[in-house]
């Protein structure tokens, strides 16, 4: 007998993997959580029973949602995260010299002892002296603080649970008071084939409150429908007036100069949901 995964992303389609393995099955404060290792993609770390990061494919959203703001802000210092506690955004921020503070809010102390445990790769930035890890609420962090970030992440959940605060022009308006005045957000907003409505939403809250609002996206094929979306909200600098030739190498697998301003071209049925009211 073979163990299969399913993961249902929408009432009538899904994504299923051959397990190896169950190596954690906890019902935290918060949420259920899994690691698995699968056949296909490696380990796999599953929140309410949604693909969060895999071993194998965990380079393009960790790459895409880090170096597009930190390339396009000339002097990312401080740097805010909130969530991710698989620590894959911590690992590609370190990865930029001039950082001088990672600062990371994860609500859930378990996903990162866990993805410390078996996830060692992606969570190997939690070692790194310029990371600071907050357990605790990134909303309730945000809202209390003022003039401090030069970029902020929110490396979040689908908007249900803990994460369903995150998704608001409120949060999005505490973000801006949390960023200096030439600050940077970006959001992760899921997937313009089943979730064409919070992307909507996501672009139409951030043009209220950012002067510069851009959608950009990546492909992960673990994610749902494999097309993967960005927002990034912005006071002062444009990612598509980026100079291509100050692009360091960062020794990735996904993100390249090329990448940062090609990710910003939309299929049109995406562009149109930019541009709804």
């Amino acid at each position: 007998m073979s163990l299969w995964f399913t993961e249902k992303q929408t009432e009538y389609f899904g994504i299923t993997g051959k397990v190896n393995k169950t190596l954690e099955h906890e019902r935290t404060d918060f949420q259920q959580l899994d690691i698995i290792e699968t056949q296909q993609f490696g380990r796999m770390l599953l929140l309410d029973g949604m693909v969060m990061t895999t071993e194998k494919d965990e380079f393009v959203y960790h790459e895409m949602i880090t170096h597009v703001p930190l390339f396009t802000h000339p002097s990312p210092k401080k740097v805010l995260v909130v969530g991710g506690g698989d620590g894959g955004t911590v690992r590609e921020i370190l990865k930029h010299p001039i950082v001088e503070k990672v600062t990371q809010v994860e609500i859930d102390s378990k996903v990162v002892e866990y993805s410390k445990k078996h996830l060692s790769y992606i969570s190997s930035g939690y070692g790194d002296p310029r990371t600071e890890l907050i357990i605790g609420d990134g909303f309730e962090h945000i809202i209390n603080s003022e003039d401090i970030y030069d970029v902020i992440l929110v490396d979040s959940t689908e908007p249900v649970g803990p994460a369903a605060g995150l998704f608001t022009e409120g949060f999005y308006a505490g973000i801006a008071k949390a960023l200096k005045t030439d600050g940077i957000f970006v959001a992760q907003t899921d997937n313009p084939w089943f979730k064409g409505d919070l992307i909507k939403k996501a672009m139409r809250d951030t043009k209220k409150v950012f002067p510069i609002a851009k959608l950009y996206t990546c492909n992960i094929p673990t994610y749902p429908s494999g097309m993967w979306t960005f927002t990034m909200g912005s006071k002062k600098y444009n990612p598509l007036e980026v100079n291509l030739n100050n692009i360091a190498d960062i020794d990735g697998k996904y993100y390249t100069p090329e990448i940062h301003h090609a990710s910003f071209v939309l299929p049109k049925f995406v562009q149109q949901l930019c541009e709804e009211k």
